[in-house]
């Protein structure tokens, strides 16, 4: 497995220069980002994470629900007295239960029960646990999200850096297809006294730099490719234009905002912090009101030798047990006085999640503006400096121009050219971040089609598993009355993206 992983990788670096050679299948973005969305170990084995947190749902209504033991025991005794016979008491009860002959008695018993208990009222304990729990899984519900969010945009970054890698390899490989031809016209200048020797070594110096520039292009996107089938799981193949992101972003910065105080994950898992915290202060103050539980047990017992059944002995016992703490020495005071402490906590963590999200918003807005703006600028770059590169070559042909002169306009267009495509990269990938910020960085927008994750369905799946009893819900709506159920919070719904 890791020998054949390692060989994908060195696959991406060395077709890197086969770029623009034989055609490779079409790939697309909402292709990509499937993939990774489908077979990504990161965001696998956070799914996985979520389901093993699910369970402490069901490990807390567990105190809701029966108990039922077996317990099983067998004593064989030997028991030898030198120069007595007769009957003697073996286990010291006061009654004979054995017959020594010939100075040997032997003894064989066994015993056997089964012990059931059932909780009524937990004082609120109990329903604080699954208050606690369920929070706590729609903490990790919002996490999901978050690192969703995070692999999605790193398929987004990877997709957008080969097009760009490839875009720029391919300027780099025509500015030295130009300046090859512009050395070979200078060189036959030069041989009929058109021209020095100095400006066909500018031309010399100037492709060699090119042909340099092109090399670290190629093991740029060499970087890229891999980088691109680390996170996607293959290597990327012909990659179509990314689609407009225009359709799921906000409008304006103000509906940015308010997404991101509905929508941000980091933001919601934060606010079910705080009401795990406020059910562990409740459980806190449950360890002070009493606690009701019923039991039972039904014992047989009797010789095993010889062995009859009808001979066999049982008790059967009921209990109802009330306990009322009185004093623990301060020990509830203190984990009643911490778990306030641990909610205030959880509170501010609520407002430090909205101000960093709104201050991701501002920031990833600022960027995307500033990318149009470029993008709107080095268009403007690349035409001027087309038009400037052609005029200046026509002008070397009337002698109005040097060499130098042409080389320095090729460097501005191809300067320009590579400045263009970074401009478009970064506008696509502002946007992306502008997404992730507002929550909305997620398959149900970008894949629509796809079929998709369902974080909760484990959890409702798991509410009526193994274990469940009729009685169980009438327990816990008595034990619950004091304590605050966890509210699940409201999101927008998810938008379609424009392909």
């Amino acid at each position: 497995m890791f020998i054949s992983r390692r060989a994908g990788l060195l696959a991406a670096v060395f077709s890197a220069g086969l770029a623009f050679g034989s055609p490779a299948a079409a790939e697309s973005l909402a292709d990509a980002i499937a993939l990774a969305y489908q077979t990504n170990p990161t965001l696998q084995a956070q799914r996985a994470t979520l389901r093993a947190l699910d369970e402490s749902t069901v490990q807390a209504r567990s105190g809701w629900r029966p108990t039922l033991s077996a317990s099983a025991s067998g004593t064989h005794s030997e028991q030898r007295t030198p120069g007595q016979s007769g009957v003697v008491d073996i286990n010291g009860d006061g009654i004979p239960d054995a017959t020594v002959s010939g100075g040997v008695s032997h003894a064989s018993t066994a015993q056997g029960g089964l012990s059931v208990s059932q909780a009524i009222w937990t004082g609120g304990r109990v329903a604080s646990a699954v208050s606690a729990a369920q929070a706590d899984v729609l903490a990790g519900q919002e996490n999901l999200r978050r690192i969703e969010a995070e692999v999605l945009g790193g398929v987004i970054v990877a997709y957008v850096d080969v097009r760009r890698d490839i875009e720029a390899l391919r300027i780099r490989q025509d500015n030295v297809q130009v300046l090859r031809r512009q050395l070979e016209e200078s060189d036959a200048r030069f041989e009929v006294g058109e021209i020095t020797r100095t400006d066909v070594a500018q031309s010399q110096a100037r492709l060699a730099a090119a042909e340099a520039q092109m090399r670290s292009a190629e093991a740029q996107l060499a970087i890229s490719r891999a980088a691109y089938a680390a996170i996607v799981g293959q290597n990327p193949g012909d990659l179509e234009p990314e689609p407009p992101l225009a359709p799921i972003l906000p409008p304006s910065v103000e509906a940015a905002f308010e997404a991101a105080e509905v929508n941000n994950p980091q933001v919601r898992q934060a606010m079910y912090n705080a009401q795990a915290a406020e059910a562990r202060v409740a459980a806190a103050r449950a360890e002070r009101m009493p606690n009701l539980a019923l039991s039972g047990t039904v014992g047989w017992s009797g010789d095993t030798e010889p062995f009859e059944p009808s001979d066999y002995s049982r008790a059967v016992t009921g209990r109802a047990t009330l306990t009322v703490p009185l004093f623990t020495g301060g020990l509830t005071n203190s984990r009643v006085r911490a778990a306030r402490a641990r909610e205030t906590a959880s509170e501010l963590g609520v407002e430090q999640a909205r101000r960093t999200a709104l201050q991701n918003v501002t920031q990833a807005w600022s960027q995307l503006l500033a990318a149009r703006a470029i993008i709107g600028s080095t268009d403007e770059q690349v035409r001027a400096a087309r038009i400037a590169a052609e005029g200046v070559r026509q002008e070397q042909q009337v002698g109005l121009r040097t060499t130098i002169d042409v080389l320095n306009a090729e460097q501005e267009l191809r300067a320009a050219e590579l400045a263009q495509i970074s401009a478009r990269r970064d506008e696509y990938v502002a946007a992306t971040s502008v997404l992730s910020a507002v929550g909305r960085l997620d398959a149900a927008n970008l894949i629509p089609e796809v079929d998709r994750y369902d974080a909760q369905a484990n959890s409702r799946d798991l509410r009526f598993t193994w274990g469940w009893v009729p009685w169980e819900e009438p327990i816990g709506l008595v034990d619950s009355a004091f304590v605050p159920v966890t509210e699940e919070l409201p999101r927008d719904t998810p938008m379609a993206t424009a392909n």
